[in-house]
């Protein structure tokens, strides 16, 4: 019972700190790599009628955004579950990646840029975050020497 509350609890925290790290990140875009003139990124629909106007550069750092969320949210939760850490965090991939999805449904962008977030910042980051929890856990390291 207490394995499956952790890796409950792991998934949760993996999540909530994604998805934190997302969004701060998706806030600092515009103070790094300053949008056009006239173009509103603060509300769904000031971006909606205006990413036509968006340079590629515009888009990394919603890229580095979805790719680092995804990534910190998995790593974290594979190092805080105590079973399945890789299907953990995979699963937390799995979440962000829908999403995603659900993003450029709502969001014209270039499909470019669809391409390389779907296929790119998720499960990739997700693997990657599982494989490095995974090598640490199995050479024998404790989960507190990968946080």
């Amino acid at each position: 019972m207490k394995t499956t509350i952790r890796n409950i609890a792991a998934v949760i925290i993996g999540l909530l700190i994604g998805i934190a790290v997302n969004m701060l990140i998706i806030l600092m875009g515009p103070t790094i790599i300053p949008p056009p003139d006239g173009v509103d990124v603060t509300t769904t629909e000031g971006l909606q009628t205006s990413m036509h106007l968006l340079g590629p550069e515009h888009y990394i750092m919603p890229f580095l955004a979805h790719a680092l969320g995804t990534f910190v949210g998995a790593l974290l939760a594979a190092a805080i579950a105590v079973t399945h850490r890789f299907k953990i965090a995979l699963g937390i991939g799995l979440i962000f990646l829908i999403g995603g999805f659900y993003m450029v449904l709502m969001l014209p962008s270039p499909v470019w840029f669809s391409v390389l977030d779907l296929f790119v910042a998720y499960i990739p980051m997700a693997y990657w975050a599982g494989k490095i929890i995974d090598n640490r856990t199995d050479s024998g390291n404790s989960i507190g020497a990968v946080l």
